[in-house]
C-alpha cells in the first residue's frame, strides 16, 4: 500500500435546492465543470498528470446521468487521458468517490486523480432513482422499508431523544455555521459559482438560518408523522414490536437542508507531488464502508467508524475532529453518545441541518472542511463519515502531513 495524501479541495456554496434557489440555473456537469477548472488552475496542474476523475452522485439519472464525470473532465479541458468515472452510494457517494481514488493510488494502479460528488436537486426529484429496495413491494416488504426521516424518528424514540433535545442540537449547528461564516473559515476553498455570461451567482451557503433559535425550532411540526400514518407506522412496529408508538421529533429544521451543490478533492502519491511540485496537506490513513439495519436505516455511523479505525491501527481518542453528517439531529446524538464523543469535537463549522445536504456532495464537501479545520487549529487527525441510504455507512481517516 502506497501513501495517499490530499494535495487540495474546492467546494461551491451550497443553494437553496428549490426553483428559486441561486443555483437552480446552473447543472449539475456545470457544477463540476467549474471546480475542477479551479483546481487546475489555483494549483496550475498539468492534467495529464491525473489517471482518474471519479463523481459520485445520488440521483446519477436525467442530466445528472451519464457518467457526469467524465463529461465534465472534457467540459473543463483536461487532458483527454484523464477517465471519468461515477459512483452511487446514495448520500455516501461523495465520499466514496475519493475512497475509490484513494484506492487506487494506494493500489499503486494510478498515480493521482480527483474525487468528489454533486447533486443539483432543484433540477432532479429526490428518489427518482431509489429503486426495487423502495418500491418493489416484493423487495420492500422484505427488508422492511421505511423512509429515512421514519427512521429518524425511531433512533430518537429508542435512545429517549426528546423535542428539546434535536431542537437545541440544530440550533447550535446553526450557531456554528454563523460563526464559521462570519470569521471565513470557509473562504480558502469556496468556489464562487458562476451562470453562462460570467457573473456569481453564489458565493456564500444561502440555506442558513443564522437566527434560529430552539423556541422558533419548537414551532414546526413533525415532518414525518404522516408518512408512519400512511403504513409505514406498522412496517416498524413489525420489525420493532417493542416500540408501541413512534417519537416524531424530526422537522425541517432539525433535519438536513435540501440544497444543490458539489466538492472535489485532489489526491496523489508522492510522486505526484514531486512531478507537480504541490505539497501534500493531509494523508488518507484509512477508510471504510459497511452495512447496518436498513429499517432504522441510519445507525451505520457507528460501526463504520470502528471499521476504519481498525483499519488505521487508531483508536478513537487518537482522532482530534469529527465530522458527521448531520441528515438528522437524532443521528450524530447517537453518534455521540455510543463512540463517547464530546460535542466540542464533532460538525465544529456546523452541518447540514444548518447549511444543507446536497446528497451526492456532501461526503466530499465534509472531508474539505474538516481538513481546513485540521489546518486552522493546528491539530492532526480526523474522521469524516455519513450515513447511507438502505442502511450503510462510509467513512475516511486523514491526517496532516
Amino acid at each position: 500500500m502506497r501513501d495517499v495524501f490530499i494535495y487540495d479541495h474546492v467546494r461551491t456554496p451550497r443553494g437553496r435546492g428549490r426553483p428559486d434557489g441561486s443555483l437552480h440555473e446552473i447543472p449539475a456537469i456545470q457544477l463540476v465543470t467549474q471546480l475542477l477548472e479551479a483546481v487546475r488552475d489555483r494549483n496550475d496542474l498539468d492534467t495529464a498528470l491525473l489517471d482518474d476523475v471519479v463523481i459520485g452522485c445520488a440521483q446519477p439519472v436525467g442530466e445528472q446521468g451519464g457518467v457526469l464525470a467524465r463529461g465534465a473532465v472534457l467540459n473543463a479541458g483536461y487532458a483527454d487521458t484523464v477517465g471519468g468515472q461515477q459512483v452511487h452510494r446514495f448520500c455516501g457517494s461523495g465520499l466514496e468517490a475519493v475512497n475509490n481514488v484513494a484506492g487506487q493510488v494506494a493500489s499503486g494502479m494510478a498515480m493521482a486523480g480527483i474525487g468528489g460528488g454533486v447533486d443539483s436537486m432543484s433540477r432532479t426529484i429526490m428518489g427518482y432513482d431509489s429503486g426495487a429496495w423502495a418500491a418493489d413491494p416484493s423487495v420492500a416488504l422484505h427488508n422492511y422499508y421505511t423512509p429515512q426521516g421514519i427512521g429518524a424518528d425511531l433512533i430518537a424514540t429508542l435512545e429517549g431523544y426528546s423535542r428539546t433535545d434535536v431542537d437545541s442540537y440544530a440550533a447550535e449547528s446553526q450557531r456554528r455555521a454563523a460563526v464559521a461564516w462570519d470569521e471565513g473559515r470557509f473562504s480558502r476553498s469556496i468556489v464562487p459559482v458562476r451562470d453562462v455570461m460570467g457573473e456569481v451567482v453564489l458565493d456564500n451557503d444561502e440555506f442558513r438560518r443564522p437566527s434560529t433559535t430552539v423556541e422558533s425550532l419548537g414551532a414546526l411540526k413533525p415532518a414525518f408523522a404522516g408518512m408512519a400514518a400512511m403504513g409505514f407506522g406498522r412496517v416498524v412496529r413489525e420489525r420493532y414490536p417493542q416500540v408501541e408508538e413512534i417519537n416524531h421529533v424530526h422537522t425541517g429544521g432539525n433535519s438536513s437542508g435540501i440544497v444543490d451543490g458539489s466538492g472535489v478533492v485532489l489526491l496523489g502519491n508522492a510522486e505526484f507531488g514531486k512531478a507537480t511540485g504541490l505539497k501534500p496537506r493531509a494523508r488518507m490513513r484509512s477508510w471504510a464502508s459497511i452495512g447496518s439495519e436498513q429499517t432504522i436505516m441510519l445507525t451505520a455511523p457507528v460501526a463504520v467508524a470502528h471499521k476504519a479505525l481498525k483499519n488505521a491501527g487508531m483508536t478513537a481518542d487518537q482522532i482530534d475532529l469529527w465530522e458527521l453528517n448531520e441528515a438528522f439531529a437524532s443521528v450524530v446524538l447517537r453518534f455521540m453518545k455510543y463512540m463517547e464523543i464530546d460535542h466540542e469535537k464533532i460538525n465544529v463549522n456546523g452541518g447540514a441541518i444548518a447549511m444543507g445536504h446536497p446528497l451526492g456532495a456532501t461526503g466530499a464537501m465534509i472531508l474539505g472542511t474538516v481538513l481546513d479545520e485540521l489546518e486552522r487549529r493546528d491539530l492532526n487527525t480526523a474522521m469524516t463519515l455519513l450515513c447511507v441510504g438502505n442502511g450503510m455507512g462510509t467513512a475516511a481517516i486523514i491526517e496532516r502531513v
